[in-house]
C-alpha cells in the first residue's frame, strides 16, 4: 500500500527519507517543491500537488507547522477537505492545540476517513537517526492498522488512548524538556561569566547524573556557540505557548514554563527565532549586560 507524506520542513524531510530507505511505498508533497528532492533521490514519488497524494495513498502523514497551514493544504471548510479525506487513514504527526486536535478528528471521521494523533519527541538528529518517540492516540484498532507503519522513524511507538492524549502527552514531555534545556543555558551562562573552563563544564556535566542525550547534544552548543537549528527557538515558543494554553484551560499552574516562554519570547525579539533552542542563551546575557556585566558574541 502506498503512503503519503505531506510537509518536508526540518523533521519533514529526515521522516520521510527514513520511511523511504525502508521501503515504504512513499508519494510526497510539499509547499517548496525543492524540498522534496532528497525524497525523489531516495525513490519516493513526487506529487504535482496535495490531490495526487490523496488520489493515490491510502493513509497520509501530515508533518505540517501550524494549524493554519494543516487546514489550507487540505481545504478544511471546504468541499474539497471532504473529498479528500474520505476513505482515507489521516495521521497527523506534527504539535497542535490538544483541542484543534480532536476537533480535526471530528471533521475527518465526519466526512468518512479516520484519524491517528502522533506528535513526536525529538528534534533534527534523532529524526534523522529514527529515533524519535511517538505518541499514538484515536479509534485502537485505526492506530493498531498504523502502529508497525511509523516504526522507520522512530524508536518507540506508545498508545496514549483516544485523542486528544498523544498531544497532552507530548506536551508533558515538553516541560521538562523545555525547562531543562533552559537550566542547562543559565548553567553554561553562570559558568562562563564565573571564569570557569567551559571544556572542564561541558566534562563535569557529561560525567554526572545529570547527563541525557538532549544536554550532550545543547551543551556542545553552549559552549560551542553552534546554535545551528535542531529545535528552532520560534518552534519552541510555539510548544510553550500551547504548553501554557493548556494548562490555563485545565487550571494548571506552571510557574517554571512561564519564566522559560518570557526567556525564548525575548530570544526571538533579538532576531534569533531561526537559532536552535539552545540559543536562549543569549536572552540570559541581554539580561546580565542589562545589570552591568558586558559580553562578547
Amino acid at each position: 500500500m502506498t503512503t503519503g507524506f505531506i510537509g518536508l520542513g526540518v523533521m519533514g524531510t529526515p521522516m520521510a527519507l527514513n520511511l523511504a530507505r525502508a521501503g515504504t511505498d512513499l508519494i510526497v508533497w510539499n509547499r517548496s517543491p525543492e524540498s522534496a528532492e532528497q525524497l525523489r533521490a531516495a525513490g519516493a514519488e513526487v506529487a504535482a500537488d496535495v490531490d495526487a497524494v490523496f488520489c493515490k495513498a491510502g493513509t497520509v502523514i501530515l508533518m505540517l507547522a501550524t494549524e493554519a497551514v494543516i487546514d489550507t493544504v487540505l481545504g478544511r471548510g471546504t468541499p474539497d477537505f471532504a473529498a479528500r479525506v474520505a476513505g482515507h487513514v489521516v495521521i497527523q504527526m506534527g504539535t497542535t492545540a490538544p483541542a484543534y486536535s480532536k476537533g480535526f478528528e471530528a471533521d475527518i471521521r465526519a466526512a468518512g476517513g479516520r484519524y491517528v494523533e502522533a506528535p513526536v519527541s525529538g528534534s533534527r538528529r534523532p529524526a534523522e537517526e529514527g529515533q524519535l518517540v511517538a505518541m499514538l492516540a484515536g479509534e485502537a484498532s485505526v492506530v493498531e492498522q498504523v502502529r508497525a507503519s511509523l516504526m522507520p522513524m522512530c524508536r518507540e511507538v506508545v498508545v496514549c488512548g483516544a485523542v486528544p492524549n498523544a498531544l497532552l502527552m507530548k506536551l508533558a514531555v515538553n516541560i521538562f524538556l523545555i525547562t531543562s534545556v533552559t537550566g542547562l543555558a543559565e548553567a553554561a551562562h553562570f559558568a562562563g561569566r564565573q571564569g570557569l573552563d567551559m571544556g572542564v563544564f561541558r566534562a563535569v556535566v557529561d560525567a554526572g547524573q545529570m547527563a541525557s542525550g538532549i544536554s550532550r547534544i545543547k551543551i556542545g552548543k553552549l559552549v560551542d556557540r553552534d546554535f545551528t537549528v535542531q529545535a528552532a527557538i520560534a518552534d519552541v515558543l510555539k510548544n510553550n505557548r500551547l504548553v501554557a494554553e493548556a494548562a490555563r484551560q485545565a487550571g494548571i499552574a506552571s510557574p517554571l514554563l512561564d519564566a522559560c516562554h518570557a526567556l525564548y519570547a525575548e530570544t526571538e525579539s533579538l532576531g534569533f527565532g531561526r537559532e536552535d533552542m539552545a540559543a536562549v542563551i543569549r536572552a540570559l546575557e541581554v539580561r546580565t549586560e542589562a545589570l552591568g556585566q558586558p559580553f562578547g558574541d
